[in-house]
């Protein structure tokens, strides 16, 4: 099995399948059922691996990397071209394949214009999101963090709502000075450990088993984490995602949360403190206190949000804040929640912006204020609308309590004071989601709008996704075990 390039299968097939868009770029009718044939088909070839995630490790693999492929690339520089899949990356992979199928029947109906290119555009960034999660080597780590700016960009850009140039530069501009910082932090981290060893490489498994002990150090690490908290997004760098989430179309709202954001989160996890343990732990105060800002800070935005795409957004800063405060810890349980939180944050929260999405295309609105009664007029939508806004504040048996759970149970071990202030972060989502669904679903004292309700394929995929939150709340063991040894590799404690 590890004899064929597996991982190499994953990043280019969306991109050969977006490229075979060419010839009918001209017949959206023929582009839409092609594009989502080559995003069922990432989909299956991630099931598969999930479903053999046992498979023995493979020859020549760093510790806990099941899949690996090593190849020389630019040898006079070091640069390899190194991926490979463990547990954590696995469970990105998976969650990105799916998030593309759901973001491409999300828009099914709701892009006329220039089709064609918007599913191109996605696949392109479905190639640059599986890059990251699999990319071991610094620099081909690099090239795929970029890649995923461009399409974005232009997602936003052009199928986007209100001030979308705005939001779309803002995006880009913030995104790209975090970039630049953290490759010169790759260069620092290239010569410092060559000048150190001998070795001159952009490897992640030989620059971790010598981490950076420099005086720079701290420098380099502030760097990386800069560029990851940008992307998370962390308080004070998150006010390029309400922009953005507001005004980029239904499925870039959908890529944004459940995919994006993760990139952020995965990058500290697999290189910020691998790389830089000794910085990591002086940064871990830091850490602590921009994570509980953002729960807090995110979670009173949000109440007063009338917007209900903007209220979604100010949730998503407020649930990575969640995850932010499980890698700070970094013990075995709270980073196990943290990467169990990304995974059930991506599908909560593709969720709740579809059902928005499926709203605006209906009412041309998504003011709370011109809703009311809803569950008396779309019983279907009603009913996945609640099931996923309770997911998201937190209800125990659903997919978000499990990561929250976990996070503060590991959090409580080591810093106490920062689980108890974040305790409040379970509290404070209850309120604006209760105030969301009361108004939207049950608010008799308004005109219930006469919209049609949720069409098959609309409902479908909100069932698949609720079976998905409710099967990981219910038993989240299968999950966890996969997670067990990259974890314990991670911490140094044993599983």
């Amino acid at each position: 099995m590890t004899s064929y390039p597996i991982l190499t299968l994953l990043i280019l097939l969306p991109l050969a399948g977006g490229l075979c868009l060419a010839p009918v770029w001209n017949r959206p009718e023929w582009a839409r059922p092609l594009a989502l044939g080559v995003a069922v088909a990432e989909l299956a070839l991630a099931g598969w691996l999930l479903a053999a995630s046992g498979m023995p490790p493979a020859p020549g693999a760093a510790a806990g990397y099941f899949l690996w492929e090593d190849a020389a690339w630019i040898e006079r520089f070091g640069i390899r071209y190194l991926l490979g899949m463990d547990g954590i990356s696995l469970l990105m992979v998976v969650l990105t394949a799916f998030t593309t199928v759901v973001a491409m029947l999300v828009s099914w109906r709701g892009i006329i214009e220039r089709a064609t290119l918007h599913y191109f555009l996605i696949l392109l960034m479905e190639s640059g999101i599986m890059g990251v999660f699999l990319a071991l080597d610094l620099v081909l780590f690099y090239l795929f963090w970029e890649v995923m700016l461009i399409p974005m960009f232009f997602l936003i850009g052009i199928w986007g709502h209100g001030r979308r140039i705005y939001s779309a530069v803002k995006f880009f501009l913030y995104t790209l000075v975090g970039s630049l910082l953290m490759l010169l932090a790759i260069i620092g981290v290239y010569l410092i450990h060559g000048d150190a060893t001998g070795t001159f490489t952009f490897a992640l498994p030989l620059l971790a088993k010598a981490p950076i002990a420099h005086a720079a150090a701290p420098w380099l690490f502030g760097a990386f984490l800069l560029a990851f908290a940008i992307k998370f997004p962390l308080f004070p760098v998150h006010t390029w995602l309400p922009d953005a989430h507001t005004d980029a179309p239904t499925a870039g709202s959908v890529i944004l949360a459940a995919l994006l954001l993760k990139t952020g989160a995965y990058g500290l996890v697999r290189f910020g403190y691998p790389l830089f343990p000794e910085a990591a732990k002086g940064f871990a105060p830091l850490l602590y206190v921009l994570a509980i800002i953002g729960i807090l800070y995110a979670s009173w935005i949000a109440y007063a949000q009338e917007d209900m795409k903007r209220m979604v957004a100010y949730s998503s800063v407020g649930h990575m804040g969640f995850v932010a405060l499980g890698i700070a810890s970094w013990g075995p349980v709270a980073l196990s929640g943290s990467i169990l939180q990304m995974v059930n944050h991506g599908f909560t929260t593709a969720a709740l912006f579809a059902l928005v999405g499926m709203l605006d295309e209906r009412a041309h609105t998504r003011e709370v204020a011109a809703f009311g009664g809803l569950w008396g007029t779309m019983p279907v939508f009603s009913f996945f609308f609640l099931f996923f806004a309770m997911a998201s504040a937190g209800l125990p048996g659903l997919n978000n309590f499990v990561g929250e759970f976990l996070i503060l149970v590991g959090v409580f071990r080591t810093t106490p004071a920062a689980g108890a202030i974040a305790f409040l972060g379970i509290v404070l989502p209850l309120i604006y989601t209760v105030r969301l669904v009361q108004e939207v679903l049950f608010q008799t004292e308004r005109q219930p709008l006469r919209l049609p309700d949720l069409t098959l394929r609309e409902g479908a995929v909100l069932a698949v996704l609720a079976v998905i939150d409710l099967y990981i709340g219910v038993h989240p063991k299968p999950l966890l075990d996969i997670l067990k040894v990259p974890v314990a590799l991670l911490t140094g404690v044993a599983p």
